[in-house]
């Protein structure tokens, strides 16, 4: 009896064994075929992020052995004025084509979310084509309507007003005008497609409901659009934002390699840094000097955002 009730022990506990293999198998092949992404991540995505961290500490060109300087690289660049000027150029040119470009979107989608507009799928293409433009594609073309030449388009319509020639590449305002000018054409469509996303989610009685009471447009935005997109402008005013102060292609192209004082953002001030003057540790001070703009910049937009369509508390008396 003893004998057979240890066998069937045995056989239990070899089952076991054989579950728990095929299991911990089935786990391995699971984490092999997912492995590739987290390892290129690994490579590519976080350990640049903390050597970054960890050179802007150095004095280092990419040839010679690295040397630490501890807060000089920091010293450095706080006492460079091309640096704060970068800085300058990055909010300014981050407000007039971001801004605007939220706003604008919203309002694009509210008239292709219209029953009243026809031949929808022809407009949402043509507003969503600029995203899927190749960036340099677009900062060529948009360096040839604000040419500095008299007969540029930009000027040439300017000129029907009275106004001078610009010399945009070089005009302080000319430059980041221009500049704005791409990312507001690139990004408005890709916004206006979120937008509309949202709107199509919201159902159409509360529409209805409203209008049976009297609500105006305006007020159906206001009090029944807005609200709703909440989630919506919350995601789009973050990404925005981060989009805005990493501000690189639209500038290199338009100015020129390197940029110039009047365009220069601070990720191309960064770029120059490592890869124009092989200056990586002022570059890697300037890369963190940037994250913790982002950090401080989203988080007053996503308190600022979290703020839209909240309702007033009413004292009950």
């Amino acid at each position: 009896m003893a004998e057979e009730y240890s066998a069937q022990a045995e056989k239990t506990s070899q089952k076991k064994k054989s579950a728990f293999s095929r299991r911990t198998w089935d786990m391995i092949a699971g984490y092999s075929f997912i492995s590739p992404f987290y390892i290129l991540f690994a490579v590519f995505g976080v350990f640049p992020i903390f050597f970054s961290f960890y050179l802007a500490f150095f004095r280092w060109d990419g040839l010679n052995p690295m040397e630490f300087v501890g807060f000089n690289n920091f010293v450095i660049i706080f006492n460079d004025p091309l640096f704060w000027k970068s800085i300058y150029n990055t909010v300014i040119i981050g407000l007039m084509g971001t801004a605007p470009q939220l706003v604008v979107a919203l309002l694009l989608a509210f008239a292709l979310n219209s029953v009243l507009l026809k031949y929808k799928g022809i407009f949402r293409l043509a507003i969503f084509l600029p995203y899927v433009t190749s960036i340099v594609a677009v900062a060529i073309v948009f360096s040839v309507i604000f040419s500095n030449q008299e007969s540029g388009l930009a000027n040439t319509f300017l000129g029907f007003f009275g106004v001078d020639p610009i010399t945009w590449t070089r005009s302080e305002w000319g430059a980041k005008f221009a500049i704005a000018a791409m990312v507001f054409w690139r990004w408005v469509g890709y916004n206006t497609i979120i937008y509309l996303a949202g709107m199509q989610a919201i159902p159409n009685d509360l529409y209805e409901a409203a209008k049976m009471d009297g609500a105006t447009v305006r007020q159906q935005i206001w009090h029944i659009t807005i609200p709703m997109l909440k989630p919506f402008i919350i995601f789009s005013v973050f990404t925005a934002t981060i989009g805005a102060l990493q501000v690189f292609a639209e500038p290199h192209i338009f100015q020129g390699r390197g940029g110039r004082p009047e365009g220069i953002t601070i990720v191309l001030y960064l770029y120059r840094d490592a890869f124009g003057s092989n200056f990586f540790g002022t570059a890697s001070a300037t890369a963190i000097v940037l994250f913790f703009i982002i950090i401080i910049f989203s988080s007053l937009n996503m308190y600022f955002t979290n703020r839209i369509g909240r309702s007033k508390k009413v004292e009950v008396k």
